[in-house]
């Protein structure tokens, strides 16, 4: 019935979205409802994508190293790093008992810029072990994700640094055209992964540097640079949407700032049928971030305890990758074609 595969892989994912949705709509109480307050935008489905925007942009960068074969469990760990610099760049004197802000405040370029920089440098970390040292991806990540919370910590020195500033503050708690920052950027970052990967030659580079990393060698791919590039990209990824969840709640939580944001990240990722190394679909990893933040506010909107949210999760993913399974696809298959003969 579906000869793309891009969009067989897309199927499954879009009706588990609509399922939930649908839910939401029966039993959620004015849940497509949209009011404009002060010029916003606010509503539950304003709030899936302001609130899903974190996850979505790791998804983006997580996707990409998917498709080299890779994984990073550290992004959540670099979320923490990137909040944590950029609150004590903003009140540097924090940590030390001084309570005054920095007076002029400090430029919106360093407190954003800086942040990024390290993290780009966290990712290269993760790259280069990966890609030029030969370590296990799992486990070269496995070591930043557990070094650099207790990196976070140093830097606050165990405690949550409050500030105000507000042109940083917008990052994530503003809007534009009544629209919330956080979706803006969100969509920027789509848009321009979309075209470098998909209408330049980066995305066959990353996708064979994926499927066979020496033949790509041979065909004068620099295949290392590019895996260690993703990585770089995807803490880059971690460190933005670290800086937009430090702006929304004014403050630098080290210990729990991106906590399992990485097991969303790599849940909206194969549930978007990203599964192995060598394919991608951008579209599949923006529903399944989609399908994460819906299931979360279902539950809050329904009282239930948000701890509950990880097992239904784990059922989502559990059913939709079964169903993009080769072994459940090749058997569907298999079936309509005894139909068709009977």
């Amino acid at each position: 019935m579906f000869k793309n595969e891009n969009v067989r892989k897309l199927l499954w994912p879009a009706v588990a979205l609509l399922v939930i949705l649908l839910f939401n709509v029966f039993f959620t109480e004015n849940f497509l409802n949209i009011e404009v307050k002060d010029g916003h935008l606010f509503g539950s489905l304003i709030d899936i994508l302001n609130r899903g925007a974190p996850v979505l942009i790791i998804s983006i960068g997580m996707t990409l190293v998917y498709a080299t074969g890779g994984i990073d469990l550290s992004v959540g760990s670099v979320i923490a790093i990137s909040g944590a610099v950029a609150a004590q760049l903003i009140r540097p004197g924090y940590i030390h008992g001084i309570l005054e802000y920095p007076d002029p405040p400090t430029s919106l370029f360093v407190v954003i810029g800086v942040p990024l920089l390290i993290c780009a440098i966290a990712g290269a970390w993760n790259g280069v072990l990966v890609a030029f040292v030969g370590i296990q991806p799992i486990i070269a990540t496995l070591i930043l994700m557990v070094a650099g919370r207790g990196i976070a910590q140093l830097v606050t020195e165990g405690q949550i640094p409050v500030f105000i500033h507000e042109p940083f503050q917008f990052l994530g708690g503003g809007f534009l055209m009544g629209v919330p920052f956080p979706v803006i950027v969100s969509i920027l970052l789509i848009a321009a992964v979309y075209f470098l990967t998909r209408r330049t030659s980066l995305g066959l580079f990353i996708e064979s540097s994926g499927g066979n990393p020496i033949a790509s060698r041979y065909m004068g791919i620099k295949s290392r640079l590019i895996v260690l590039s993703t990585y770089v990209f995807c803490a880059l990824c971690a460190g933005l949407a670290g800086l937009i969840i430090c702006s929304d709640i004014k403050a630098a939580d080290a210990n729990n700032a991106g906590l399992f944001l990485e097991l969303d990240a790599i849940a909206a990722v194969i549930i978007g049928g990203t599964m192995w190394g060598g394919r991608f679909t951008l579209a599949g990893s923006v529903i399944g971030a989609l399908i994460i933040q819906s299931i979360t506010t279902t539950i809050l909107a329904f009282g239930i305890p948000p701890e509950v949210t990880l097992v239904f999760k784990a059922l989502v993913i559990i059913i939709v990758s079964l169903i993009q399974s080769e072994g459940i696809q090749d058997a569907i298959n298999t079936w309509k074609t005894k139909r068709a003969q009977a």
